[in-house]
C-alpha cells in the first residue's frame, strides 16, 4: 500500500537525501518541492498522505504552509511533519498552534531520515487506509430524532474506515447525523498475502459469517443525484474501527503491508 509524501525545502541536498533513502523503503512515493509557494497546486489536485515541510523557508515558511494544508479541502487532515533547526518550545508552540502533527529535528543523515519516516509511517498509512472504499451491500438500519422516531431501511454501496455510503438518501440533508445499525462480514483470521489479489466478490450475501450487529453514528457528508448518501462515522470506537479494517484488509495487519521491515 504505497502512500503519497510530499517533502517541502528549499535545500536540494536535504529532499535527494530524504528521497534517496525513503524510496527504497517500499511503502511510500515521495514528491519533492523546492519553492514553497507550489504547494498550493498540490494540495488541491492530488490526494496525499502525510507532508513533511521545512519551518524557514523563503517566500512561504512552513508555519504558513501548515496553515494553508489544514484551510484545503482535499488535505486538510493529513498529517503534517514540521523539521527544523531550531528546538525549542516556541517553535514547537507556533508549529501546533499552526496546525503540526509532528515536530522533529531537520534530518542530516540517512539515519536519521530512516528514524523519521519510521516514526510518523503508521500515521500516515493510516490515512492512507482511512480512504479504501469497498464495495459492500447489506442493509442498514437508519434512525435519528430525539426518541429516533424517524427511521427508514437502507442499502449500502460502499465503506471505508471514515464512512459508508447508502441508498436511498430518503430527504436526508447534508450535516444530519444519525444511527445506523448493520451486518459486516468477520475476518477472524490473518490473511496470507494472496488476499491483496484482486476478489472476485466483495458482497457480503457470498458466503462470509457476519459478525453482529454494528451500532455506529453518522453524519451526512454529500447527497447525489442519483438518491445516494455519503456519511461520515462519528465517534467511532476502537472495536468498530478494527471490524472495518479487518474487512477493508482481509484481515491483513499493519505489520503484514508490503513494505513493512521485520
Amino acid at each position: 500500500m504505497s502512500v503519497r509524501i510530499l517533502v517541502v525545502d528549499d535545500e536540494p541536498d536535504v529532499l535527494e537525501l530524504i528521497k534517496d533513502t525513503v524510496q527504497p523503503m517500499g511503502w511510500c512515493e515521495v514528491l519533492t518541492v523546492m519553492d514553497s509557494r507550489e504547494v498550493a497546486q498540490y494540495l488541491e489536485s492530488q490526494k496525499l498522505e502525510g507532508i513533511v515541510v521545512d519551518a524557514d523557508m523563503p517566500y512561504v515558511d512552513g508555519f504558513e504552509v501548515t496553515r494553508r494544508i489544514r484551510a484545503s479541502s482535499l488535505n486538510a487532515a493529513i498529517p503534517v511533519v514540521l523539521v527544523t533547526k531550531d528546538n525549542d518550545i516556541e517553535t514547537m508552540r507556533e508549529g501546533f498552534k499552526a496546525g503540526i502533527t509532528f515536530f522533529a529535528v531537520k534530518p542530516t543523515s540517512r539515519e536519521r531520515v530512516y528514524k523519521l519516516f519510521s516514526a510518523v509511517r503508521g500515521a500516515m498509512i493510516s490515512e492512507k487506509r482511512r480512504r479504501h472504499r469497498l464495495p459492500y451491500r447489506t442493509t442498514v438500519d437508519c434512525r435519528w430524532g430525539e426518541h429516533e422516531e424517524k427511521h427508514f431501511v437502507a442499502e449500502s454501496l460502499e465503506i471505508s474506515e471514515g464512512g459508508m455510503s447508502l441508498r436511498p438518501a430518503s430527504g436526508l440533508d447534508v450535516g444530519q447525523e444519525l444511527n445506523l445499525e448493520f451486518l459486516l462480514p468477520q475476518v477472524s483470521q490473518p490473511a496470507s498475502r494472496e488476499r491483496f489479489k484482486p476478489r472476485k466478490s466483495l458482497f457480503a450475501d457470498r458466503g462470509q459469517p457476519l459478525a453482529g450487529p454494528q451500532k455506529l453514528r453518522g453524519k451526512v457528508c454529500y447527497v447525489t443525484g442519483s438518491d445516494s448518501v455519503g456519511l461520515e462515522f462519528v465517534g467511532l470506537s476502537a472495536a468498530h474501527r478494527e471490524a472495518i479494517q479487518r474487512y477493508i484488509t482481509g484481515g491483513i495487519g499493519e505489520e503484514d503491508l508490503p513494505g513493512r521491515k521485520t
